[in-house]
């Protein structure tokens, strides 16, 4: 058996938590992958993982076998990546990590035109809010939304987008439509659950002056779409990247509030780890997503 296959089989088991979903990233059975790795371990003599009915686990051994596997499989992947940087051409396996709303909504909508101009070039893209460590998880780049990027990453900027304060008309003629931030809470208040302030909303007048309003939700999700359909199931005042909520304000469904006030202003970055020996199929994908966020749609 070759052994670069076993290393490969052995490092999707582990990346994977399972040797049926080890078999799907690698397009290949079951019963291959368990092959690949029982011989693996029967030709070093070793045990490199403890099977449960339950979950899978790395031993002490398995654990340094792991790390050298990943250190030259990744070395292969980099040496293709020098490669195909002298042949002008981007090859290779991407894998990214995007937050879901802004994932669906504004990024779906382009992985096809990106894999249509670089046809050796596949991807592995993971929604989730949460914020993946990209060095662990094994993501070549993640886009995120924040104010600042973290310092121990590169980040290229692709777009900003504010914080939109609204609210349905149906809900604000029930309950009036507040004039100052303070107002904010007496208020049915939405509350997206990963917000970094939490439950205190930050807003700045004309004169500079930063007002900090702690709301009391009735409301909490960790999706910025169900938090604004319940806005627009007339249940709160919701706070949302304007992303997200500008079709609903421009057809009325939504009223921005508090004109006078400034939310706050968050970046959308492309961010990866570091801009040595930087692969050609990352710098094509970190290009494409500037050019095509030069003139965001909800601006």
């Amino acid at each position: 058996m070759d052994k670069f296959q076993e290393m490969q089989a052995f490092v999707a088991v582990v990346d994977n938590g399972s040797f049926v979903r080890a078999a799907d990233a690698l397009n290949t059975s079951k019963a291959a992958i368990s092959r690949q790795v029982a011989d693996m371990e029967q030709r070093l003599g070793i045990r490199l993982l403890n099977r449960t009915t339950r979950k899978l686990s790395l031993t002490d051994e398995g654990q340094l076998f792991y790390l050298r596997c990943t250190d030259l499989l990744n070395g292969l992947e980099e040496a293709e990546s020098e490669l195909s940087l002298r042949s002008g051409e981007p090859s290779g396996h991407l894998r990214v990590s995007a937050p879901v709303t802004f994932g669906i909504s504004h990024l779906a909508p382009l992985w096809g035109k990106f894999l249509q101009q670089h046809p050796k070039v596949s991807m592995e893209v993971s929604l989730s809010d949460r914020t993946v460590d990209l060095v662990e998880d094994g993501y070549d780049l993640a886009v995120r939304i924040s104010r600042t990027p973290h310092p121990t990453f590169i980040a290229r900027k692709l777009a900003s987008t504010k914080m939109v304060l609204c609210a349905s008309p149906a809900y604000l003629k029930r309950h009036g439509t507040p004039k100052h931030p303070q107002d904010i809470s007496e208020h049915n208040v939405i509350s997206y659950t990963y917000w970094t302030s939490k439950d205190e909303w930050e807003f700045t007048d004309p004169g500079g002056k930063v007002e900090v309003v702690k709301t009391r939700p009735r409301f909490h999700a960790n999706s910025g779409d169900t938090c604004v359909a319940a806005a627009l199931q007339d249940q709160g005042i919701v706070m949302q990247p304007d992303f997200l909520v500008y079709d609903a304000l421009r057809e009325g469904k939504l009223k921005s509030l508090l004109p006078g006030y400034q939310t706050v202003e968050l970046g959308i970055y492309a961010v990866y780890t570091s801009r040595r020996q930087l692969p050609l199929k990352l710098r094509s994908l970190i290009d494409f997503l500037v050019d095509s966020f030069g003139k965001p749609v909800w601006t």
